[in-house]
């Protein structure tokens, strides 16, 4: 009977582990809407992570600011965001190089050579006009598609206007809720940029799991062990 019971709950804490990244999937976890003014590379920027347990196809996605058109601006430069994988995209102006653009942003925050597999990719404009996302006040949405549904979005008021610049630290993956959280140096690994003292953020930077799972693993290191020992 206690093998049952352990079994059981062994079996309810690792479904509720699998089902915690599995649920969100593809969330905006940093926003730095003061890039295109204040920054070498001039342009906002903006960063994507997959919660979920598998490989994400963004494809035609989109993204707009608060007028939350899916026709906007095309995600482009990325195809696939893996599990755990942070993405970061940039805003390309009209007749800009986004080799360039990737380059300059790269050189600014890791000092020309960006951590290993990170990928950076540009929103372009679409047939809707320019997107700019406001330092006043804007909202992020991100869509599957020039007519697809809506995958995730933030809200968030004025953003720093005062150097160091941060950015908005959503690392949490709060989806459909306003952002207020500015960066800060050491925590969920925000660094000032390598050759940009103005700049606080954590570009490309996994989020720590969450309390959550964590107390989930020991508990079912605490269930193994009992196990162990019930043999003997």
């Amino acid at each position: 009977m206690k093998h049952s019971f352990l079994s059981l709950i062994g079996c309810a804490v690792a479904g509720l582990i699998m089902a915690q990244p599995a649920a969100a999937q593809i969330r905006i976890t940093e926003v730095s809407p003061w890039g295109s003014g204040n920054s070498p590379y001039v342009a906002d920027w903006f960063e994507l992570h997959n919660f979920g347990g598998s490989a994400v196809n963004i494809s035609g996605w989109t993204m707009d600011d608060d007028s939350n058109n899916p026709n906007s601006a095309l995600l482009s430069g990325i195809t696939t965001v893996g599990p755990d994988e942070s993405v970061i995209f940039l805003e390309l102006a009209a007749g800009g190089n986004a080799t360039t653009l990737k380059n300059s942003f790269i050189n600014t925050w890791f000092g020309g050579s960006a951590p290993l597999g990170l990928q950076v990719g540009t929103y372009t404009v679409g047939v809707a006009g320019g997107v700019g996302l406001s330092t006043g006040a804007d909202a992020l949405n991100i869509f599957s598609g020039t007519a697809g549904s809506l995958m995730a979005r933030v809200a968030f008021g004025a953003a720093d206007s005062v150097s160091p610049y941060q950015t908005f630290d959503n690392a949490g993956g709060l989806n459909n809720a306003t952002i207020s959280q500015l960066s800060v140096v050491g925590i969920n690994d925000a660094f000032v940029a390598v050759n940009d003292v103005a700049e606080i953020g954590s570009p490309g930077v996994v989020p720590e799991p969450t309390a959550l799972s964590i107390g989930a693993l020991g508990l079912l290191g605490l269930i193994f062990r009992q196990r162990v020992v019930a043999r003997r």
